[in-house]
């Protein structure tokens, strides 16, 4: 593993390079094309090896964002962004932050998903580390081919609920490589700190078993004993070898991402982003809504649609949320109600999953409100519960029906309505259909990115209630504060400073959650109050108050092109 070093000095930043020529120009943490200073061309042997022009990143931007849009494909845009990414990555991350809300979709969702169902068509390149069933006793080891060796920020997935797509074996590599882009982009940690991992422990996928050019692991899933030990093999290598990194969970199946989380975050800080970042910004999106609805979150009725991990994580963070606003008893239960494809979960149905059971309603309330035993349509349970806010994530695209949205409507005057799946194809309802059915009355935010919707001479504006609004401040916070825990209560800070990231025209416009272009600064504001939640509690490196903001501007990187400089012979 490589050490990249850099020294600061005022404003200018100095970066030791321990390469010279073609390999120099190879490298993409290190390339600079055409901006390699003439001086740099001598220092490094690069003479006669570029075009005599010295060009500015500037000039280098608007030539690659010219070759990347003239691609119409939103997957073809993709490849050509990955391609600068293996080129010249200071580039790749100036030319994703100037143009953050055109780029987000390409290289994170929607476009992202088709990436991975396509993952061993497109390859060109290798990025972060695959371990497999094969390393078993070596992944000590096969961490140590990372490429650099400070290591603060690891994504990793086994690839088996990649969005709302499922098993895709090798192919989830894409959702941590784009994840990590966004850390890198929005967050400013520097790059040579991030790593992308896959546990790619086989897949049942059978078109992907039977695709000859499929490029992982082949071989049915692995389960049960062998796949905890794997995985138990993976964390302890992880905490021997990048003893300072944060490590987020990153679309593991249900019972493994709430088992993998409860039994290991407190053996290394570490998140799961589908259970506690999508919960957090529901909960921003429904505290922004009060702004307008003028309710509080005690007087909220949240009714959840998908009763798995994304809608059992959201669910237990509300009433957690709920309970601190002081709610209790039965207006506690009453609060938040889960719901999957037979109607609202009720303590006497066959529940085997013990998270579903501690969240099922009593029968003897559930019968107050006239709801019987046999299974109710959409619309029936919503009649009956009268929730004031509709969650839905369940990867069914339609499953919120015009006639549950119409229920809705009648008996709250301005519903909040989520549909947080993606891509867009599983979204369970689009924001056209849920304005129309409620005459322009319902607050909407998305998984997924919809345009604006125009409805009786009035444009609303359609937030993304995309997590990249939460797990990159939580990640910058952790690394920057050396958390040792990443608790519940650093999201509910997260959620509450994003809510408040919402301006007042962009709430008369609709909006529950900030412009996507505004991620950077809305990320910088959040982790201050993530860090500040977390000082509180378990900072390994804790601040004073005033020193907050200056320890994270101090620690975030910026895409520009650094001073180069030899490393010292046996650096």
């Amino acid at each position: 593993m490589e050490t990249y070093r850099e020294r600061r000095d005022g404003p200018v930043v100095e970066v030791e390079v321990p390469y010279r020529g073609i390999e120099l120009l190879h490298h993409p943490l290190y390339n600079k094309g055409t901006s390699f200073t003439r001086e740099e061309r001598r220092t490094f042997g690069l003479e006669g090896l570029l075009p005599d022009a010295v060009g500015t990143m500037e000039q280098q931007v608007r030539r690659m964002y010219a070759n990347i849009v003239r691609k119409q494909d939103p997957l073809e845009q993709y490849v050509g962004l990955a391609a600068l990414q293996d080129r010249n990555e200071t580039l790749y991350y100036r030319l994703l932050l100037d143009h953050l809300e055109e780029f987000l979709p390409v290289v994170y969702t929607p476009t992202v998903g088709q990436a991975c169902q396509e993952f061993s068509q497109i390859f060109r390149r290798g990025r972060g580390l695959w371990i497999t069933p094969g390393h078993r006793g070596r992944i000590e080891q096969i961490l140590g081919n990372a490429p650099f060796e400070d290591v603060r920020l690891i994504v990793v997935t086994d690839n088996e609920r990649i969005l709302g797509l499922g098993d895709q074996g090798a192919g989830g590599m894409g959702i941590p490589i784009g994840k990590l882009s966004l850390y890198t982009a929005v967050a400013g940690i520097h790059p040579a700190r991030t790593l992308p991992i896959s546990l790619d422990v086989g897949t049942d996928n059978t078109a992907l078993l039977q695709d000859a050019l499929y490029l992982g692991w082949r071989a049915p899933r692995l389960r049960g004993a062998e796949y905890e030990t794997l995985v138990e093999e993976f964390v302890h290598a992880v905490k021997r070898r990048f003893p300072r990194a944060l490590l987020q969970w990153e679309d593991f199946k249900k019972d493994n991402a709430f088992n993998l989380l409860e039994r290991y975050r407190r053996v290394l800080p570490s998140f799961n982003d589908d259970l506690q970042g999508t919960a957090a910004v529901a909960l921003a999106a429904i505290l922004t809504s009060e702004r307008i609805t003028k309710r509080s979150l005690r007087e909220e009725r949240v009714m959840i649609l998908g009763a798995g991990g994304a809608g059992i994580g959201i669910a237990q963070f509300l009433r957690e949320a709920a309970g601190a606003a002081g709610l209790m008893g039965e207006d506690l239960l009453r609060a938040v109600a889960l719901v999957d494809r037979d109607g609202l979960l009720v303590d006497d149905m066959a529940l085997t999953d013990p998270r579903q059971r501690a969240l099922a309603w009593p029968r003897s309330l559930a019968s107050r409100l006239g709801i019987g035993s046999e299974a109710w349509t959409l619309d029936e349970t919503v009649r009956a519960l009268q929730p004031t806010v509709l969650i839905a994530a369940t990867g069914q695209p339609g499953a919120i029906t015009r006639q549950a949205v119409r229920a809705m409507a009648a008996h709250v005057p301005r519903p909040v309505i989520l549909p947080l799946s993606n891509p867009n194809s599983q979204s369970e309802a689009v924001p056209d259909d849920l304005l129309s059915w409620t005459d322009g009355r319902a607050l909407v935010a998305t998984g997924s990115p919809f345009g604006s919707v125009y409805l009786g001479g009035r444009a609303y504006s359609v937030s993304q209630a995309n997590n990249a609004f939460v797990f990159p401040a939580i990640g910058l916070a952790c690394v920057v504060g050396q958390v040792r825990e990443v608790t519940g209560a650093l999201f509910v800070a997260a959620a509450q400073a994003l809510a408040g990231e919402v301006t007042a025209d962009e709430l008369a416009a609709g909006r529950l959650l900030p412009r996507v272009r505004d991620l950077r600064r809305v990320t910088g504001r959040l982790a201050a109050a993530v860090l500040r939640e977390a000082c509180k509690h378990d900072c390994g490196v804790p601040f004073a108050e005033d020193q907050v903001e200056a320890a994270l501007e101090a620690a975030r990187w910026r895409p520009e092109y650094a001073q180069y400089v030899p490393a010292a012979s046996g650096a």
